[in-house]
């Protein structure tokens, strides 16, 4: 398996954003994981909320068609129930196979002000052809109860908007996790002007593919490796 960080800045036509993910689509390995930034398609567009959550749904519909055997993991701005949450999905095979709502919201953001929190029972792993995933967002990076969740995950995935005053946080958390879950863990951070970037790929011997300077980071994901740390270092 190889596996794709994208890191874009979101564009204020949210159009444009999903067709630079479609355009990524048909760029990428038919088999590819490809994990985009948190909120990518309209941002936390808190004015328009009505239209964010509309267009999420547009672009959805249309992910949904385009998604075969390839696995595609971003998150939307979704209205559930009422009210607004921001939805992590994992499409492949033309269908969401997780979901999962943000549950640790950041208050420095006003998250709270305009989102619902998830209540955390759907941060679970989950598994697709045989590789056990965990999905983080964002600043639920910094929870250890969260960590635990997901002990004995493959993969670990994180779409993120991650503050750059913060960079060095999102750096050491997500490589203290790679190596403590002897898993590899997958960032896909925002390259907006006032985001750290930092999209990398960890993996669980230590090593790290990372690159402010790219749109995409792309690293091969050997699941013999993963094996291989947990005989050898049995936790």
């Amino acid at each position: 398996m190889r596996a794709y960080a994208l890191q874009l800045k979101n564009n204020p036509n949210y159009q444009k954003n999903l067709d630079k993910i479609l355009h990524y689509l048909k760029e990428l390995p038919k088999d590819a994981l490809i994990v985009a930034p948190e909120v990518c398609l309209t941002d936390y567009d808190y004015e328009n909320l009505d239209e964010a959550c509309k267009f999420s749904e547009y672009a959805l519909d249309i992910l949904l068609k385009e998604v075969d055997t390839q696995i595609l993991v971003l998150t939307l701005l979704r209205k559930v129930d009422c009210q607004v949450v921001n939805q992590a999905v994992v499409i492949h095979k033309n269908k969401i196979i997780h979901a999962q709502n943000k549950h640790k919201l950041f208050k420095l953001g006003n998250e709270h002000h305009y989102l619902k929190a998830g209540d955390g029972s759907d941060i679970v792993k989950f598994s697709v052809n045989g590789v056990v995933f965990g999905l983080l967002i964002c600043f639920e990076l910094r929870y250890k109860e969260l960590w635990q969740k997901l002990e004995g995950s493959d993969i670990i995935l994180v779409p993120s908007q991650w503050g750059e005053p913060r960079k060095r946080h999102l750096e050491v958390l997500s490589h203290a996790l790679a190596i403590m879950n002897q898993c590899y863990v997958v960032v896909a951070n925002s390259a907006k002007e006032t985001m750290a970037k930092s999209s990398a790929i960890y993996a669980p011997m230590g090593g790290v593919v990372i690159d402010d300077a790219s749109e995409v980071i792309e690293a091969k994901i050997d699941l013999k490796q993963i094996k291989f740390m947990r005989r050898y270092l049995k936790l």
